[in-house]
């Protein structure tokens, strides 16, 4: 099992990203509360990684925390719960937005992501009430945003943006509008994503 890599981020493409951990490129895939904390291109940052192993692929997972690691682990013990899904609920809510809507019993919440519909919302609700019991003594917030992550948008970035959108299982319609509607300029990729995620409803 592979724990954790410390290397030079060399690409970031959300969800996915490419490490170089002393010569050897390690593909990642992280949900975006991971992309926001990442640093700059060609900066070094360290991953908490959970390896799945198929028969036709084997597929790294990255989280800047521990405790993000700990998240997915216990979302993809669920039943009807894969990876794909996991990385996506933890998009759309950090975690302790995800937490507190289990606690509250929100499934209107997690109907807000896609893949997720009322029935699936309430039926994890039920499945992650007793499991989640153990976080409420976990220290809860998110790191700020590492340095150089918030440099000026490139003339990709909304285009990225839609793209990691889309990977994350929205509808390409639904993915350009929520862009669209974030008027201000010069935003990066992940910060245009992360604004278009809390957007949604």
């Amino acid at each position: 099992m592979i724990g954790r890599l410390t290397g030079v981020l060399l690409e970031k493409q959300p969800p996915h990203m490419l490490l170089d951990v002393n010569g050897v490129g390690y593909e990642v895939d992280s949900p975006m509360s991971t992309f926001y904390r990442l640093p700059a291109i060609g900066e070094k940052t360290t991953l908490h990684t959970h390896l799945v192993v198929r028969e036709d692929a084997q597929l790294l997972y990255g989280f800047a925390e521990k405790r993000d690691r700990e998240l997915f682990r216990e979302l993809i013990r669920l039943n009807g719960v894969g990876p794909k899904l996991a990385l996506a609920l933890m998009s759309g809510l950090e975690v302790d937005e995800l937490i507190g809507a289990v606690h509250a019993e929100d499934a209107t919440a997690l109907t807000r992501v896609p893949g997720v519909g009322k029935k699936t919302a309430e039926r994890l609700l039920v499945e992650l009430k007793g499991r989640f019991k153990a976080w409420e003594s976990l220290p809860g917030g998110t790191a700020p945003l590492a340095a150089g992550s918030t440099a000026a948008m490139p003339a990709s970035g909304t285009a990225d943006a839609v793209s990691a959108l889309i990977a994350l299982g929205y509808k390409p319609q639904e993915a350009s509008r929520a862009v669209a509607n974030i008027k201000e300029d010069g935003l990066s990729s992940e910060e245009l994503i992360r604004r278009a995620l809390k957007g949604m409803v």
